[in-house]
């Protein structure tokens, strides 16, 4: 067993490693003050694959495994703690890796090559006002009319919902098309955001604040059915695949962002001096670091696991999925909430930035592809049946 990354995956990490700490870590603050990822950013990591690393190449994309995904992932965490960023390489990546290998090559060729170059956005819109986790009670529905879809229906808490509309793009639409099944009605369609019948409604969030989240309407919109991605009522089991390797880039990036703070707060510890101490000579200090340090390596070896598992098609490659977007989340979030009691004030106020990455965490413990106790269920059912 080798736990050494390869040559080509040193090669990249350490290429996306220099051009995000260029590029994307002097704007974090930018970014979460302004609200908004700048153009020119995203049309730069586009030119070196960023956004269609796992897209097959005759859209643009690099090709690569769900491992070296993940290592991207976790360089954009790190570069980007607020997660802003990392939300948008997760819908970019996870999702299109549906759309690229379920959709037709009409469609593949119009959506995916735009979204590579940075140009368009692609997301999922699956969360109802009605129904979060339980996707198989979505009430969206797409009927069928003069060879087109016809979608009518409401979505809440969508992710670039507000960049989709003014970039192109747009969103992997669950919605039913056997309204009298439950999730074997269901289809996944590909729907612009820029039709003029999306309306989108953009919602606060605590935190993230560069990448936005919309309620959306879908009223009567119009999309030809070459734009059905997989086939017709399989739509909820397209989804839980592509859920699986948003996960695993959730974590990722959760293990960036975690590693990208703890590192902050073990140089400030050595370097603090109280009551003519260091900071990190206190045992309840030195003790805390360790045990963080060492559950945030247990979340890595997991994700990489799971990556792994995803790689070779493991039978049970969901439920090990659900061990790391379990684990990865939380450890990031004790991390962000010790590091900032070890600075104290400085750790609570905006100027240590420890608070964006706190606040961008817990998204994905509330719910953003998944809630905690999802996984807990997935990861349950695996184990007991």
């Amino acid at each position: 067993m080798d736990f050494n990354l390869s040559e080509e995956e040193k090669l990249l990490k350490d290429s996306i490693h220099e051009f995000l700490q260029k590029k994307l870590r002097p704007i974090m603050r930018t970014i979460d003050q302004e609200e908004r990822i700048p153009r020119e950013f995203v049309r730069e990591a586009g030119k070196i694959g960023i956004w269609g690393a796992v897209f097959s190449k005759d859209v643009g994309g690099l090709q690569l495994s769900m491992t070296s995904a993940v290592i991207i992932a976790e360089e954009l965490g790190w570069a980007d703690f607020s997660l802003a960023t990392g939300v948008m390489y997760v819908l970019e990546e996870g999702w299109g890796y549906v759309l690229d290998r379920l959709g037709n090559r009409e469609l593949r060729q119009e959506v995916l090559p735009k979204v590579v170059e940075g140009d368009y956005f692609l997301g999922v819109a699956s969360t109802e006002p009605t129904g979060g986790s339980d996707v198989a009670s979505i009430r969206t529905q797409a009927i069928k009319k003069d060879g087109n879809y016809v979608i009518r229906g409401q979505k809440i808490y969508i992710s670039g919902a507000l960049e989709a509309k003014e970039w192109g793009g747009g969103h992997l639409v669950l919605a039913k098309t056997n309204p009298q099944e439950r999730h074997k009605g269901i289809s996944i369609i590909y729907v612009p955001t820029t039709d003029e019948r999306v309306r989108v409604t953009k919602i606060n969030n605590m935190g993230r604040m560069g990448i936005s989240t919309a309620i959306v309407n879908y009223e009567d919109v119009s999309v030809p059915q070459k734009n059905l991605v997989g086939e017709e009522n399989k739509g909820f089991y397209h989804a839980m695949e592509g859920f699986n390797h948003a996960r695993v880039l959730v974590a990722g990036i959760c293990l960036g962002a975690a590693k990208a703070i703890l590192d902050q707060g073990i140089e400030y510890i050595k370097n603090r001096e109280v009551f003519g101490q260091k900071l990190k000579d206190f045992q309840a200090i030195a003790f805390e670091a360790a045990e963080l340090y060492t559950r945030l390596e247990m979340a890595r070896l997991l994700t990489y696991k799971a990556a792994w598992a995803l790689d070779k098609g493991v039978k049970d490659a969901h439920v090990i999925v659900a061990m790391a977007k379990l684990s990865a989340p939380q450890v990031a979030l004790d991390i962000a909430k010790s590091v900032m009691m070890w600075m104290g004030g400085y750790g609570y106020s905006k100027d240590a930035l420890i608070e964006a990455g706190f606040r961008g965490i817990v998204s994905y413990l509330v719910g953003a592809e998944g809630a905690m106790n999802i996984m807990k269920l997935i990861i349950s059912r695996g184990i007991l049946a």
